[in-house]
């Protein structure tokens, strides 16, 4: 069945269907990831199509991209790789975002409500080294009701009090601080060396460790992980936990602060 089109951008009507869409969409990221590197696309990263129609056309591109069957749109541009030699990695992803604006950077696609992004590893090294999250406390008291922490800060210690004194005499400064003198009794059970947060350039996310005072016997160091629902416990200095969009932490007894990576608006 064929569908009277228009783009967004303005143009000429056109008759259009899923498959013609689809079609539009698949040739111009062909196309896109010829140019790159020669037409080796090895170290391609991810691919990012946004997509912005109208809303009497959005099941239109709902069906051009298999919405509901990810994996079969990256199946059809793997499949084109392969047809034109393109030698994508193992492990390249890519993402559909309908979205009201495309981002300055993304290329926007010739007669069609759509624009296309890539991004090589490189590329996605250095965005990573710009990443941000941010901290918000929810039970206990903190210094602050939110705190920034970026990829750079490098390790980021939360614990009782600003200064704790290790074993070997050094002092020890933590960044998200529950202070000791609270009327709120969570502050009770959480350790001057509790844990710590920092970035993992490998795995691309931020990483939260219990220190010394944050496993037992001392005090406790959870997680309640917004994905599924799961509680864990971290029971080693030495094995970190990713951290994800909308996870709580538990330190100690009851003091919880939220992980996110958007600001709150």
């Amino acid at each position: 069945m064929a569908f009277n089109f228009f783009s967004k951008s303005g143009g000429e009507k056109r008759s259009v269907d899923v498959k013609s869409l689809r079609d539009a969409l698949l040739r111009f990221i062909k196309e896109a990831l010829q140019k790159v590197e020669g037409g080796e696309g090895r170290h391609i990263k991810e691919l990012l199509l946004y997509v912005a129609p109208i809303a009497e056309e959005k099941h239109l591109y709902e069906g051009a991209v298999y919405v509901h069957e990810k994996e079969v749109f990256r199946n059809e541009v793997q499949r084109i790789a392969d047809d034109y030699a393109i030698d994508l990695p193992e492990d390249w992803t890519i993402e559909v975002l309908f979205t009201d604006q495309f981002p300055a950077e993304a290329s926007k696609i010739p007669g069609l409500d759509a624009a296309f992004l890539m991004h090589t590893r490189r590329q996605v090294a250095h965005n990573a080294s710009s990443a941000i999250a941010y901290i918000r406390i929810l039970n206990g008291e903190a210094e602050q009701e939110e705190y920034i922490v970026k990829a750079t800060d490098g390790k980021i210690n939360i614990g009782r009090d600003k200064k704790a004194v290790t074993d070997n005499g050094s002092y020890r400064l933590n960044k998200i601080i529950f202070p000791a003198v609270s009327d709120d009794e969570s502050n009770k059970f959480i350790s001057r060396q509790h844990a710590h947060i920092e970035w993992n350039k490998d795995a691309e996310c931020f990483m939260i460790f219990a220190d010394e005072g944050g496993v037992p016997p001392r005090n406790k160091t959870k997680i309640h992980i917004a994905a599924d629902d799961k509680l864990i416990k971290l029971n080693s200095t030495q094995i970190g936990h990713p951290m994800n969009e909308g996870d709580q932490v538990i330190l100690g007894e009851s003091a919880v602060f939220l992980f996110s990576v958007k600001a709150e608006g």
